[in-house]
């Protein structure tokens, strides 16, 4: 009988922020999101220098949990889901946990995209999901062999999603997605008239 195994897992972590809580209130959240937007001058400068859709404040403020509680309470939760999902990596941190680097907003408004990246000097990246509108934006995940299959027939479309050169995934208000940064991901186009709105974060080892 043949032995088939999976090797070299790519995990995806997806849980309920208030799955370790207190709940963060996904209504404050996006109030908080949107003013500060509107407040932030220097990131709104950013982004149209860099063409940017919509906005973020990931050039231009990098202390969110110092100066609105909100931000404190969630980074608090957000700590105790990366911990759970380094031990099912099977991480050996040596006792030093991984500890956020950055964390920013991102509106992303109709028509916006968000290209393929990856987070190259973190260990795990996420994205929590404020606001979810009808047919916005799921977020696309590529398989990161890709660029060495360069002789590989393509994929039947009923594939097992583990078989998959990309996986797509349409994350709920109020849940948060973790992967290791070395992930290739993007947001496709926006295709909501309102804007997609959500919390992205890196976490480093010490």
């Amino acid at each position: 009988m043949s032995d088939i195994r999976s090797l070299f897992v790519t995990k995806l972590y997806r849980a309920a922020l208030s799955e370790f809580g207190p709940a963060v209130s996904a209504s404050e959240l996006e109030t908080s999101c949107l003013l500060i937007a509107d407040d932030d001058e220097a990131g709104q400068d950013w982004c149209e220098a860099n063409d940017y859709p919509g906005y973020t404040s990931y050039a231009s403020l990098t202390d969110l949990p110092w100066r609105f509680p909100i931000f404190k309470d969630l980074v608090d939760v957000l700590d105790r889901h990366v911990a759970a999902f380094a031990e099912e990596l099977a991480f050996d941190l040596d006792g030093r946990p991984l500890k956020l680097e950055d964390i920013w907003i991102n509106i992303l408004p109709e028509g916006g995209v968000h290209g393929s990246h990856i987070h190259p000097h973190s260990v795990i990246s996420g994205t929590t999901y404020v606001a979810m509108p009808e047919g916005t934006s799921a977020l696309k995940l590529e398989d990161p062999r890709l660029q060495m299959m360069m002789a590989a027939p393509s994929r039947r479309k009923d594939a097992p999603e583990p078989l998959r050169s990309f996986v797509y995934l349409r994350p709920e208000v109020g849940e948060v997605l973790l992967w290791e940064s070395w992930l290739r991901h993007e947001v496709p186009m926006n295709m909501a008239e309102q804007d997609r709105i959500s919390v992205s974060f890196n976490y480093g080892w010490a």
